[in-house]
């Protein structure tokens, strides 16, 4: 008993040292943004020490425990996304930056969703009893549905807003129906487009070179595939969790639990 709580105080000295090194690093940014008068980066940054406190509101209001290496990655991800991400460009600067982060939000999406349908399974007053491969099943369409909806959020403040949250790409082949003169359902195939030339209002030009500008379906797409590849690998650990939770053990520490089975164990 002595031995497990001096690894829970060291796991929790561990979660708070993170937590106060990353929140340091958002208030240093968020000076450094105040003098240069980049206002929108000073929001960004309040957002980030918000969203930083939800584990613990998280772990509060529903009681239950997170591991603290869940927690850790709440925090990274979370500084990664508007820190490193968006303040700092990482998502220009470094090529499969977003890819990286949707993936994990795929995998902890389902690790979430998970723990929902699990902590049902094991409460008394739950009386239905769900298979393995239906646990993991709903796991999977809980972190397919947060990767939908998220998308849904790009798309919304890039139409209304106009940001660029879905991030636009240059390529250079149109498959289109618009673009027959006959009006079939025939798509034209324009395939080595070098140039594209934009006229918009007191004729303004804009040369866009080597393609044409896609406006954010192929970020979208590529964003909700590597969210299903998340979601895959995670469901498929869950699987065999619950089949073997002594042989795979180590995927709790990416599941939440509630409080009373913690002290139950």
């Amino acid at each position: 008993m002595k031995k497990e709580n001096k690894k829970e105080k060291k796991q929790k000295k561990t979660n708070i040292t993170v937590y106060l090194i990353l929140r340091f690093l958002v208030i240093l940014c968020m000076v450094e943004q105040a003098l240069k008068g980049n206002w929108h980066s000073v929001a960004l940054c309040f957002l980030t020490l918000i969203l930083f406190t939800l584990p613990t509101i998280a772990s509060r209001t529903f009681k239950v425990n997170l591991p603290t290496t869940l927690e850790i990655i709440i925090y990274l991800f979370i500084f990664s996304a508007e820190i490193l991400g968006e303040i700092q460009n990482f998502y220009g600067v470094f090529k499969h930056w977003d890819t990286m982060l949707h993936t994990l939000n795929g995998f902890l999406s389902a690790a979430i969703g998970f723990s929902l349908i699990d902590i049902l399974n094991r409460t008394e007053k739950f009386h239905i009893r769900m298979t393995p491969l239906f646990v993991a099943l709903v796991a999977f369409c809980f972190s397919m549905t947060i990767g939908v909806l998220w998308e849904f959020f790009e798309f919304g403040a890039d139409r209304y807003f106009n940001t660029d949250m879905q991030k636009d790409r240059i390529v250079n082949t149109v498959s289109s129906v618009e673009l027959n003169k006959e009006n079939k359902n025939d798509p034209v195939i324009i395939n080595d487009i070098n140039k594209t030339i934009i006229y918009s209002g007191d004729n303004k030009e804009t040369v866009i070179q080597n393609g044409y500008l896609d406006i954010g379906i192929n970020d979208t797409m590529k964003d909700l595939i590597v969210n299903f590849i998340g979601a895959i690998v995670f469901s498929v650990l869950g699987f065999l969790y619950i089949k073997d939770r002594d042989e795979y053990k180590f995927i709790e520490r990416f599941l939440p639990v509630m409080k009373k089975f913690k002290e139950e164990s």
